[in-house]
């Protein structure tokens, strides 16, 4: 299968967005726990679970008017 035909069949899509800081190993961890929940429970194929992580520093964020950084 092509990747198009690949992307359109993909689901779901997890980002995670957080604070720099936690290790590759940390991320995978993370990323096989939530794929084997999405299989066990939501019946979802594994190959059609993405996961993307995201972080950033915590002065790119603002809650409640607030710097975090």
């Amino acid at each position: 299968m092509s990747r198009l035909g690949r992307l359109r069949v993909a689901m779901p899509y997890i980002h995670i967005h957080w604070y720099e800081g936690r290790s590759d190993e940390q991320k995978l961890e993370i990323a096989r726990r939530i794929t084997d929940a999405l299989v066990e429970v939501g019946k979802t194929p594994r190959d059609h679970v993405w996961i993307r992580f995201e972080d950033t520093k915590k002065s790119d964020w603002v809650m409640g008017g607030e710097q975090q950084g």
